[in-house]
């Protein structure tokens, strides 16, 4: 048997608790740590950093969900382990404020047990995707669980940010807890059986894993793949870290505003999915180069747009400008998406697990190189530029980023069409 559409969503709903516990700390954290402790952006740089490289991690975890099955454990026992990083990782920061050694000490240890907890809860949850969803519905699969992932961001970062003001660090205490907590009860009932009623007898890998990722890494497919993935991600997360804190250092806006503005870029991005979801899939009308390509070149566009906005000043409409840039990155990262879920069933049989982890890892260190990368330029660059021109100056060196990645996907992807509609999707068929 494979997953029902039920059952997919079910599973996007994981997700969206992932995300919701991720958006917390990468963006509200940060935020509190740069602005209200006036501490350097480097430091949450770091410790995200250190989040995403333990994620390097990703294939051991791809390459146990093929070899020894029983995929939902490791989904249950990673998001434990993530909701307990997430809080403390908020406890963390409100101790900095008395004791920045104290302070510092635990959210090493949490932003460690948050790396932790999505490469083990977020790769099996893919493998088990990989394996189990039907071969039509794979990329439509992808786009659902990952829009409900964005959604969880978008809505988390809203509405904590409207909670979070006024800003008390028992508040933030408050919120965090209802995320995390929520996160796993939400994780463990969406995956309840689905498991045990899909997946009875597969192909079990026996190829030893140093073994098993040479074979992978030899197919020319995965090796391009892994390269595009990591040089469009690094761009794509050079804003992460910089974004809040530009929004309150140059356009003077609260702790609530700048969480809400996150969620509103998020929005973006799922608004952006929905618009390529339905154009590929319903309207058969693009291709994944295509949609990519697009993808890449407006978000350069709308990171230049903010660039400039942060000369005129706090007046300045710098919330569609972060709206637009959502809705051209989710363009490009479905797209990519899609394709890594057909690619990761071809070459070797019972590997899903194993490829989606080594992309898995690629975007995970993409993705610390790049936030860590972007807080370490704007730290600098400070020192002998004004604050608008300093993120400025990050924000266009990543506009270039996205139109190397442009070019790269046109010599790297497949000009196949990006979604083919399962059966029963379009009307008349």
């Amino acid at each position: 048997m494979t997953l029902s559409w039920f059952q997919i969503v079910r599973m996007g709903l994981v997700q969206m608790a992932l995300g919701a516990i991720v958006v917390l700390t990468t963006s509200t954290l940060n935020r509190l740590m740069v602005v209200e402790l006036a501490l350097p952006a480097v430091l949450p740089g770091l410790l995200v950093g250190l989040h995403y490289g333990i994620q390097i991690t990703r294939p051991q975890w791809g390459y146990r969900s093929d070899t020894g099955g029983h995929r939902t454990r490791w989904i249950i026992g990673g998001m434990a382990v993530l909701a307990l990083g997430g809080f403390s990782a908020a406890y963390g920061v409100v101790a900095m404020e008395s004791s920045f050694a104290v302070g510092l000490a635990i959210s090493v240890l949490a932003y460690a047990a948050i790396g932790v907890g999505v490469g083990a809860s977020g790769t099996s949850l893919l493998a088990l995707l990989a394996t189990a969803t039907a071969e039509r519905r794979r990329p439509a699969a992808a786009t659902i669980t990952w829009l409900m992932m964005i959604f969880g961001i978008a809505m988390t970062a809203g509405i904590s940010g409207q909670f979070l003001d006024p800003y008390t660090p028992l508040r933030l205490m408050q919120v965090v807890a209802v995320v995390t907590g929520g996160a796993f009860v939400i994780t463990c009932l969406a995956v309840w059986g689905i498991e045990a009623s899909v997946v009875s007898r597969r192909e079990m890998d026996t190829m030893p894993f140093i073994d098993g990722m040479r074979e992978i890494w030899a197919e020319p497919k995965a090796r391009h793949f892994t390269v595009f993935v990591f040089l469009s991600m690094t761009a794509y997360f050079m804003q992460e870290l910089i974004l809040e804190p530009y929004s309150g250092l140059v356009f003077n806006y609260t702790p609530g505003q700048s969480t809400s503005l996150s969620g509103a870029q998020n929005g973006g991005v799922f608004l952006g999915m929905v618009v390529v979801g339905i154009a590929g899939t319903a309207l058969r009308f693009g291709s994944l180069r295509a949609w990519v390509v697009a993808g890449c070149i407006g978000s350069a566009a709308s990171l230049g747009l903010i660039t400039v906005l942060g000369q005129i000043g706090p007046t300045a409409p710098l919330l569609p400008a972060v709206i637009l840039m959502g809705f051209f990155n989710g363009m490009f990262a479905v797209a990519a998406i899609g394709s890594m879920m057909a690619l990761a069933g071809e070459g070797r049989g019972a590997r899903e697990g194993t490829r989606m982890g080594l992309w898995g890892a690629a975007q995970a260190i993409a993705a610390g190189f790049g936030g860590l990368l972007g807080a370490a330029l704007v730290d600098l660059l400070r020192i002998v530029l004004s604050d608008p021109s300093a993120f400025g100056t990050v924000f266009l060196f990543e506009a270039l980023l996205y139109i190397a990645s442009a070019f790269m996907a046109v010599h790297v992807m497949d000009r196949r069409p990006s979604y083919r509609p399962p059966r029963g999707l379009v009307p008349g068929e």
